[in-house]
């Protein structure tokens, strides 16, 4: 077993997984890859079976009966971890719109500098968007603006979804406790990161829209966040406490 984990949630993604999983396999540094699977209809947990009988020890499968949502597949692949030595555990999706070779720059933060959460972010200087609409990057890039208006949290990329963890940061939360499962669980999860004391850093990436396959998203996932960091808000006003 190596130090660092990557998780990777999926549903229907079997245009992807295999090339992704070989992808992040061939790195350099070695990591180790568990597909959460929320019951594809298309085949995408057999493929990961099938990739795990030729690398037993390095790729895992967590299978789940139906579309649960992405916050509950990370919250399921951290327990996971920490029932494991992991050191270091990464959020990554499985389209490459997060470019794997950008793992390794991710890690160093936490590893070298003891940094509690490494952001692959958009949005500060060097990082960027590729193929996306006008319309959804201004929507992307003022939501992290809102989120920092109404919660401080001084991320500039409060959405961001390429993510190393700490495990010591992992810990000290309160994962039962996460209430979201969408954008606002990015969000969540760097807020009670920050509240118990561990340092951010955000590290300049470029995320490419996916090519192959059905993109996630959908209003609902937009909606969440705009409510769910005032609620947010309002229980750090009422109830602040460890998070």
């Amino acid at each position: 077993m190596n130090d660092s984990l990557v998780i990777i949630p999926t549903y229907n993604e079997r245009e992807n997984v295999v090339r992704m999983l070989e992808t992040v396999i061939g790195l350099d540094h070695p990591f180790d890859v568990l597909v959460v699977d929320d019951g594809s209809p298309d085949g995408t947990a057999q493929l990961v079976r099938e990739a795990a009988s030729q690398h037993p020890n390095r790729i895992h499968l967590l299978e789940r009966e139906g579309k649960l949502g992405l916050g509950t597949a990370y919250i399921a692949g951290f327990q996971w971890a920490l029932g494991r030595a992991y050191d270091f555990i990464f959020e990554m999706d499985c389209d490459f719109s997060h470019t794997p070779a950008d793992l390794v720059r991710l890690r160093m933060p936490c590893a070298n500098e003891g940094v509690g959460v490494a952001v692959g972010s958009r949005y500060v200087r060097g990082g960027g968007v590729v193929n996306w609409p006008w319309n959804r990057l201004m929507l992307s890039y003022g939501a992290s603006w809102y989120v920092n208006i109404i919660l401080g949290l001084g991320v500039r990329d409060s959405t961001a979804g390429f993510v190393c963890y700490r495990r010591e940061t992992l810990e000290t939360i309160q994962l039962n406790a996460v209430q979201f499962v969408g954008y606002a669980f990015q969000i969540e999860m760097k807020l009670r990161a920050k509240r118990n004391g561990f340092r951010i850093q955000e590290v300049p990436i470029t995320f490419v829209d996916r090519e192959l396959g059905t993109s996630k998203m959908s209003m609902n996932i937009f909606r969440e966040a705009l409510v769910g960091v005032l609620q947010m808000r309002f229980q750090r006003i009422f109830y602040p406490s460890k998070t």
